[in-house]
């Protein structure tokens, strides 16, 4: 870190205690943060990582290491773009929250009340199986999966409704948790149903558009293709290889011949996506717009499961598509208890601590951790930037 960085941060840490401050446009960093996710690098555990720290107010803390590409010397950036894969469940989650905030739906409602088609839902004995949004949200209703096969060749979300329909749920809704694709693809499909336009442009209209998160989009155009990091796996003797983004099947990320993945399509940048945070940490509202009621906000980020064992650390429950740290230990350890949030399938995280009032969003692209949530990458970022913040107070 050179002198003039290392100088902002010691002079925004004397202002105000535990917050980075900005200076003439500079966004904020946090010395240790860098380091650790440097020594990620180094131990080719990642390529490169961009990290960032919001607050309801501002940026506390931004920084981008390593490399989005390594064949091409192509250096992180702050607005470099990642696949965040399922960290697009909680904004789908939003999104079915808005619709019942306006009385279109309610959580409760059977599923088939607004997609006819699902009173054909039937369990492995052919009865009849009635699911509700409620369950669809919070992985509970067992409902099967498309198969990668079948769902290559889809092209919107109603297309996919008659591949869950016609697979018998796997256990009775509301008595097991189990992840669940399905669910939040039906979820959306309800709100292009209630709304009256394609999931895609809803968000755009009404969400992602207007929050100003204008990198993050199922379908990404050719200007924004260059900012796109590159996926790696790791190899047997620890060399990254690169390996394609698995969701969009072969195709270009700028295709539209597939239907927006409300489970886990969306493209991002960190500081779009703390966009969407910093208005959840405000309750439902940022820059003098409110998107969604605060009490809907504290429905989506509570426990909904009850007793329920949830994954994919121990110690958490689900709410409304959101994964909730109820009991902090190993990964969660630094977070605070009803810390809220999700990851992306190649270790993309972003978690909000409701206590300490502060979002932690990490991007990275590594396609192979065992348990993407508990990454050394997630851990590590967490951690420098929990005890730089908190050691400040």
């Amino acid at each position: 870190m050179n002198k003039l960085a290392t100088t902002i941060i010691t002079l925004g840490l004397m202002a105000t205690p535990g917050l980075a401050q900005e200076s003439a446009g500079t966004s904020p960093s946090i010395s240790s943060v860098g380091e650790a996710m440097g020594k990620c690098v180094a131990d080719r555990e990642v390529a490169g990582a961009v990290t960032l720290v919001a607050t309801p107010e501002r940026i506390a803390h931004m920084d981008a290491t390593g490399k989005a590409d390594i064949a091409g010397a192509r250096a992180m950036r702050p607005d470099t773009i990642f696949w965040i894969a399922s960290m697009t469940k909680p904004i789908t989650a939003t999104a079915v929250m808005m619709m019942q905030d306006e009385g279109k739906l309610s959580v409760e409602d059977p599923v088939e009340k607004h997609l006819p088609e699902f009173k054909g839902l039937k369990d492995r004995e052919g009865k009849p199986v009635a699911v509700t949004i409620r369950h669809l949200l919070t992985h509970t209703s067992g409902m099967a999966e498309a198969t990668p096969a079948e769902a290559r060749g889809i092209k919107d979300l109603a297309g996919l409704m008659p591949v869950y329909v016609g697979k018998p749920v796997q256990f009775p809704p509301g008595s097991k948790w189990a992840y669940c694709q399905s669910g939040i693809n039906t979820a959306a499909r309800i709100v292009e149903v209630a709304s009256g336009m394609p999931f895609d442009r809803f968000l755009e209209r009404r969400l992602t558009g207007p929050l100003g998160m204008k990198d993050t989009t199922f379908y990404l155009n050719e200007g924004q293709v260059p900012r796109l990091a590159t996926s790696y796996r790791r190899g047997k003797e620890g060399e990254l290889n690169a390996t394609p983004v698995s969701i969009l099947y072969g195709k270009p990320p700028t295709s539209r011949d597939r239907f927006p993945a409300a489970n886990g399509g969306l493209f991002s940048t960190a500081p779009d996506y703390a966009r969407f945070c910093r208005m959840i940490l405000n309750g439902g509202e940022l820059d003098g717009r409110r998107y969604v009621k605060p009490e809907s906000v504290a429905l989506m980020t509570s426990v909904q499961t009850g007793d329920l064992k949830t994954g994919f650390t121990p110690g958490n429950g689900w709410g409304l598509g959101w994964a909730v740290t109820r009991e902090p230990q190993g990964i969660t350890a630094m977070l605070s208890p009803g810390t809220f949030g999700h990851g992306g399938a190649y270790g993309t995280q972003a978690w909000i601590d409701p206590i300490k009032k502060r979002a932690y969003i990490l991007m990275i692209q590594r396609a192979d951790y065992p348990n993407s949530d508990a990454s050394p990458v997630r851990k590590a970022f967490q951690e420098a930037a929990a005890a730089a913040l908190d050691g400040s107070k």
